[in-house]
């Protein structure tokens, strides 16, 4: 049976993302595709690598054009997909790869986001312990932030062994321009960018900071505080994470390695690699695959784990078909089998 799909936002960086790997889902066939300031337009000349689409012409983003398909992946900005996946049939299984459905805590979502809770979806990193059973059969799928994806994997498993103090928990990441969206924007022009890098979002503002301690917390069983600081790297795309942790006493350098090494031993998508080999964005660009390492800082009594991620694709878009292949029941990996792709 083909399952038919719509994308909504198809003219960003995360729907397009979303188009090129569903190009190649062999269960897929493509229907409505669909943005707003640029309906009308013809996709190739907005996403002219999308050569099998090329032709197709963009639709207005409405209930009606998006209604009618087995499958609708809506990839718009923040605080715009609610009010379209509350108005979707209850049968459609609706894939938001924006924040608006990604946190338990209104209170959270308001302070961080400053507009009305809109509910919390069944969460769509499959890696974490239990994910897998509530994306199964569900109609309503909430993808992660791509700085969560990172920061999450990367501690998960000292977290759910209860290695890991849920104090002072660091976090700073890496990321590609895109990952600020296709808006035209002073600071992400090539001038700007390129050969330089930059903070943002410093001192507790950044609004993946409540996912990510909502996922830690989680797995700790008690609240976890995450200081996190976002960096703006030249690069188009991919995430490099270093995420730490201080160990609780008594932990042991082969603990912690065989709690990594447990965690994502028959993951298909997750890699520790080999002991003194560390993550790069280069190795995992265009694919949905993550690389992980970790080390012991004895001197700091602090966990050290990297990971890197291509951020439109496990970070956003791969994550959102990996999410749509569990919930239909669909072998994992279908659609999904690109390696990286260097150099």
């Amino acid at each position: 049976m083909t399952i038919s799909v719509a994308v909504s936002g198809a003219s960003g960086y995360a729907g397009g993302e979303v188009l090129r790997i569903l190009a190649a889902h062999p269960e897929v066939e493509i229907g409505a595709i669909t943005a707003h300031s640029q309906a009308g337009q013809r996709l190739g000349s907005i996403a002219p690598h999308l050569h099998a689409l090329a032709d197709r012409v963009l639709v207005d983003t409405t209930v009606e054009n998006l209604a009618g398909h087995d499958v609708v992946f809506l990839a718009l900005p923040h605080g715009a997909s609610a009010a379209v996946a509350a108005a979707l049939p209850e049968n459609t299984l609706v894939i938001d790869a924006g924040a608006d459905h990604r946190l338990e805590s209104a209170a959270a979502w308001e302070k961080f986001y400053g507009s009305e809770h809109a509910g919390f979806w069944p969460y769509g990193l499959p890696e974490l312990p239990g994910q897998r059973q509530k994306l199964a059969g569900t109609k309503r799928v909430a993808v992660p932030g791509c700085y969560p994806t990172g920061a999450q994997l990367a501690l998960a498993p000292g977290f759910a062994a209860g290695l890991l103090e849920a104090d002072d928990v660091v976090i700073i990441s890496a990321s590609g321009t895109s990952g600020a969206g296709k808006s035209l924007k002073p600071h992400l022009l090539g001038s700007e960018a390129m050969g330089s890098m930059s903070t943002y979002g410093v001192g507790g503002s950044h609004r993946h900071i409540p996912e990510m301690e909502q996922g830690f917390s989680k797995l700790a069983g008690e609240e976890v505080t995450v200081s996190f600081t976002p960096t703006l790297a030249p690069m188009p795309r991919g995430i490099l994470t270093t995420a730490t942790a201080k160990v609780k006493p008594g932990v042991t350098a082969a603990q912690l390695r065989e709690a990594w090494t447990e965690a994502y031993a028959h993951e298909l998508f997750v890699h520790l690699l080999p002991e003194g080999q560390w993550p790069t964005t280069g190795a995992v660009l265009g694919s949905n695959h993550v690389q992980l390492q970790l080390a012991f800082d004895t001197h700091a009594n602090r966990v050290i784990a990297t990971a890197a991620l291509d951020n439109l694709t496990k970070g956003t878009a791969g994550a959102a078909v990996q999410s749509m292949n569990i919930a239909l029941g669909l072998e994992e990996n279908t659609g999904l089998l690109m390696q990286g792709v260097a150099p």
